[in-house]
């Protein structure tokens, strides 16, 4: 089942707005729950994690800056 564009960007607003920061809370609280290893490899888990949100989603933020392909073309104003 394709998404429409408009469902898609509001989707990802979604996403950005209330996923991204429950999943940033939820992977501090995993981390924390190990004992702290070298800043390294915290620092590898953090970017591992960072990366990682993003490729179920991929699909739902590609060719959201886009214009609309939907939509109407407007037409051209030539009385500027």
């Amino acid at each position: 089942m394709a998404l429409s564009y408009k469902t898609r960007r509001r989707l990802a607003l979604l996403i950005l707005v209330v996923g991204l920061p429950a999943y940033i809370i939820v992977a501090i609280k995993v981390v924390s729950l190990f004992d702290r290893p070298s800043i390294l490899v915290e620092l590898a888990v953090y970017i591992g994690l960072g990366v990682l949100w993003v490729f179920p989603l991929k699909s739902v933020f590609r060719g959201i800056g886009q214009a609309d392909p939907d939509a109407a073309p407007k037409p051209y104003d030539d009385e500027r």
